[in-house]
């Protein structure tokens, strides 16, 4: 009778050995199993809806070719339940990710995040464009002028108003969101370099300064110039001239500039044809930079009304009108 108790212990002594040992390999393997790589060879999305249980999310990731069967991902998740409590939100998985680098992501909430570079010298026009086609960005009619009302801008005048520079925003973020800092941005740029602004500027608001601003900025090719274009402008507007500047006639055509200024362009009355108005057209004409803020807060002191383009985005600067013609006949009507 002992014998059979001995070998009955035995027995389930080496069962119970088995048992563990093959708890440890299912357990082992399953922990192997969370450094598998992710099945990609390019980055690619993934949305976990609200309410998105972990059998879902498993069904999805075999659907997509993520991982090869869904079981172990499963025991994982039961083995570390706290790589269960997964977010919602637009992912991005990398091919150099590993199972457990995306769970913890997904528990973490490291979404995806998209950015927006908002140029200079661009107009609002030209940003509605670029805002439209932002992916995963929501977007509403006239969100420009939205903005300026919940500003307390009532005077339906966004043009030049917004900062250009990089934004950055998840899936399904509001782009007035983004606007609103941008708008408020470019209001202390704005503030900043009219408060630091050399004494005796023929500029009467912050406003004008906005405007010649975004004129230094269409005309400006290499950077080292915008002062000594500035410079060319205030000194115009000190005289009583004209600044017969182009952008501000193309700005003024709108859709009907197809790349040349003819000469009845230049003759046509409109607001912002400054070959035939005195002073700042009525609006900024894009977006200026706060490189182009500080130039005309700041301009060169230079005795230079004329500029004329080298056609490699430099100018020659002149004083005086003959200067300036030599100039021209040189770099503009020879190429012609």
């Amino acid at each position: 009778m002992k014998k059979l108790i001995i070998i009955a212990s035995s027995t389930l002594l080496t069962l119970l050995t088995l048992a563990c040992l093959a708890g440890y390999w299912g357990y082992q393997t399953i922990i192997d199993y969370s450094q598998t790589p992710l099945g990609l060879t390019e980055p690619k999305e993934l949305t976990i809806a609200r309410g998105t249980s972990v059998n879902q999310l498993a069904s999805q990731l075999e659907a997509d070719g993520v991982i090869k069967t869904t079981w172990k991902l499963k025991w994982l998740l039961k083995f570390r339940p706290e790589l269960a409590k997964i977010r919602t939100g637009l992912y991005e998985m990398a091919p150099s990710q590993t199972i457990v680098d995306l769970l913890n992501d997904l528990v973490a909430g490291k979404v995806k995040t998209f950015s927006l570079t908002l140029v200079e010298g661009k107009t609002i026009a030209e940003w509605e464009q670029q805002l439209a086609s932002a992916p995963h960005l929501q977007l509403t009619p006239e969100v420009f002028s939205a903005v300026l009302m919940e500003q307390g801008d009532d005077s339906a005048l966004p043009e030049g108003k917004f900062f250009p520079d990089t934004y950055h925003y998840t899936a399904d973020s509001d782009a007035k969101v983004l606007l609103t800092q941008s708008y408020q941005m470019m209001a202390q740029e704005l503030a900043k370099a009219w408060a630091e602004r050399v004494p005796g500027l023929p500029l009467k608001s912050p406003y004008q300064m906005l405007i010649l601003a975004s004129i230094v900025e269409k005309e400006t090719g290499q950077a080292f110039e915008r002062e000594q274009i500035a410079g060319v402008f205030i000194n115009r507007l000190n005289l009583g001239m004209k600044l017969q500047t182009d952008p501000t006639v193309i700005y003024g055509m709108g859709d009907r500039f197809k790349g040349n200024i003819t000469r009845k362009d230049l003759v046509e009355d409109t607001p912002f044809n400054t070959y035939r108005i005195f002073g700042l057209p009525p609006t900024p004409i894009a977006a200026p930079s706060k490189a182009s803020l500080l130039a005309v807060s700041k301009p060169a002191k230079v005795s230079y009304l004329y500029f004329v383009s080298r056609n490699d985005g430099t100018h020659v600067f002149s004083s005086t009108l003959e200067e300036h013609n030599r100039a021209v006949d040189i770099y503009q009507r020879k190429k012609k």
